[in-house]
């Protein structure tokens, strides 16, 4: 059983340090049961998980009387391990009968180097590049991949598969880095501080995913030029570069498996020879076309994440893949489907990563908790330290979308509680948190529509668009969303357009282009408010979160402590609310002061279907 009322891993006085903790801690636990229930004992088996499940039996000493409770207390020690320990608390009494409270998990990480903080201070926006802006209508001839080209840029992306049954996603826009430059003072006016660029490299589709060549950047995106002029341009306005490390994988249209023979490099691929330099990094069932690939798609080979050579090419090696981007002017990576990817892997990268630029960063695609998350019956490294600095925060999306689909706001705490518990500080800080992705349909859509019509056929989801009052609904909680968003720890990333009203179902209908001078603007402009506080006020960048109110329709959470806190406040129900304030504040959005003139009640009201980011009016210190 767990009885918070005797013992509350969440709580630090019963358990400290509270959550995650560095190895070498040693960890305080208490149990308060209540005298009446006569145990005279109580012992707490710690299970090392990563030391072959070895065990340690920790005495609880009885420390004497708190009001009407015994109080039990004793110390784990961690020493040098990392990993995972499940622990669970027995309580004993004189006639035999014993209480088990557990299993509980403590998560000890490595804590020997600082993880860089900008990302998670900052604003970071997601960019499908083919989508996003283009300066001309490109000509693929000569392009690998058999490509065509929309005319028209707000034409529907292509979703019907092919005389043979297959979708190719070889449909192009024509989106291109050059594009991105001459838009980086509306990112930057949009408070951006981060870029994350979905795949750039060449690769025959147009999401880029089956990558054709590392070594160069998409022709119809430029070329490395582009890509440096972009960096050069985006740090001048301070703002970073974040690539996407396909690593999993590579195309079977590529310089490395060359399935289709397009590449006439002079150097075969895995696919036409066996003597091939990149043969030993594919498994072949029968050479060549039976193959290990990415969940069974053809267009896909996975690749020997282990094998020396290309380990060397992508990460080892002095002018590897990782290190050459870097010094290209990329500030980090995120690393696709890290679930995928062996742990000694993304160490690899980590650490090449930081030899080549210290204050670079790694992101791991992973959809679940993931301090303990299992891939391939193996328990995964990924924030255990010097792995991922930091992880897409599914979960937080997850949280953020049943509440403002109805859910109650003690769930949206509960599962936020139990991941900032068992995930360590630096990867809290670092989440990627997001409302959409490029995996994900437009939140827009999902807020507004819902999910219901996922059953409805493909055609009628390509052609539909939300009534007035389904956009009405959805941009209202799609407001109360980027709140929650932007107030939130980690760094909250806007899919593009997301801003901007863009609505849409799955992919490919959650990758339409960008739709420049058609913008919602009154969305626009909420995201850029919502930017321009979390930059002002250093609480909303690094300040501690506690709950003021978790109940119902009415979701509250404090940033910081004391005169220096900034309270970030979400009422999703049909009702007002209201909120005790501790001290007169003012609202950062839109500039109203609480209490009201008159009132006496040290409060703020929420009207329905509305959020507020309330400050101290004397707090001054702005950054």
């Amino acid at each position: 059983m767990k009885d918070p009322q005797i013992f509350d891993p969440k709580q630090t006085a019963f358990k400290s340090p509270y959550g995650a903790v560095p190895s070498g801690t040693a960890v305080t636990f208490q149990v308060r049961p209540r005298r009446a229930l006569g145990f005279s004992r109580a012992v707490l088996t710690a299970r090392f998980e990563g030391r072959e499940n070895q065990t340690v039996d920790c005495p609880l000493l009885w420390q004497g009387f708190e009001g009407a409770k015994d109080r039990f207390s004793g110390v784990l020690e961690t020493g040098d391990y990392v990993g995972l320990v499940w622990y669970s608390i027995r309580l004993e009494r004189l006639d035999g009968a014993c209480a088990e409270l557990g299993e509980y998990q403590l998560t000890v990480y490595d804590g020997s180097e600082e993880v860089p903080g900008w990302f998670g201070e900052g604003v970071t926006y997601q960019i499908f590049p083919d989508r996003f802006h283009r300066l001309r209508t490109p000509d693929p001839a000569g392009m690998v991949g058999g490509r065509s080209v929309h005319a028209g840029w707000r034409e529907e992306p292509e979703y019907r598969p092919d005389s043979n049954g297959e979708v190719r996603n070889r449909d192009f826009f024509g989106g291109s880095l050059a594009g991105v430059r001459e838009k980086l003072p509306y990112l930057r006016g949009l408070g951006v501080d981060t870029l994350y660029f979905c795949p750039i490299f060449e690769g025959p589709e147009n999401h880029r995913y089956g990558t054709g060549d590392y070594e160069k950047i998409d022709p119809m995106l430029g070329d490395e030029e582009d890509f440096r002029a972009l960096c050069r341009q985006a740090h001048d306005l301070g703002m970073r570069i974040v690539l996407d490390g396909v690593f999993n994988h590579t195309g079977f249209v590529s310089r490395y498996f060359n399935g289709d023979g397009s590449y006439h490099t002079g150097v075969p691929g895995a696919a036409q020879s066996q003597d091939s330099p990149f043969w030993r990094w594919y498994s072949f069932h029968q050479w060549p076309g039976q193959y290990d690939s990415w969940w069974g798609i053809y267009s896909l080979p996975a690749v020997n994440e282990s094998d020396p050579t290309y380990m060397d090419y992508i990460i080892r090696g002095e002018n590897s893949i990782i290190r050459r981007w870097l010094r290209a002017g990329a500030d980090g990576w995120r690393l696709d489907v890290a679930d995928e990817l062996p742990d000694a892997f993304v160490h690899a990268v980590h650490q090449a990563v930081r030899e080549t630029k210290p204050e670079g960063i790694v992101i791991g695609e992973v959809w679940e908790d993931g301090s303990n998350k299992v891939a391939y019956g193996v328990r995964r490294h990924h924030i255990w330290g010097k792995h991922c600095d930091g992880l897409m925060n599914y979960p937080f999306r997850n949280a953020v979308l049943a509440f403002l689909q109805g859910g109650d706001a003690r769930h949206f705490q509960e599962a936020m509680e139990e991941l900032r518990a068992n995930y360590p500080p630096f990867a809290y800080t670092s989440a990627m948190n997001a409302l959409g992705t490029h995996d994900t349909p437009r939140i827009l859509t999902l807020l507004g529509v819902g999910s219901a019509c996922m059953d409805q056929p493909k055609s009628w989801r390509a052609e539909y668009r939300m009534t007035q009052e389904q956009l009405r609904r959805g941009k209202t909680l799609l407001k109360l969303g980027a709140l929650i968003l932007f107030a939130f720890p980690g760094s909250p990333t806007v899919y593009y357009g997301d801003e901007a009203g863009m609505e849409g179902f799955e992919d490919p209908f959650n990758r339409r282009t960008f739709p420049w001078g058609e913008e919602d603007h009154a969305l626009t402009e909420w995201f850029a408010a919502l930017a321009g506080a979390r930059h002002r006020y250093a609480a909303l960048r690094r300040g501690e979160i506690s709950y003021h109110t978790a109940q119902g329709r009415v979701l509250a959470f404090w940033r910081g402590s004391g005169a220096d806190a900034v309270l970030a406040a979400a009422n999703a129900g049909a009702e007002e609310a209201q909120l005790a304030l501790p001290w007169p504040a003012r609202d950062v959005l839109t500039g109203e002061v609480f209490p009201r003139p008159g009132s006496r009640a040290l409060t703020a009201h929420l009207p329905p279907m509305s959020g507020r980011l309330l400050a101290p009016l004397k707090l001054r210190r702005e950054d």
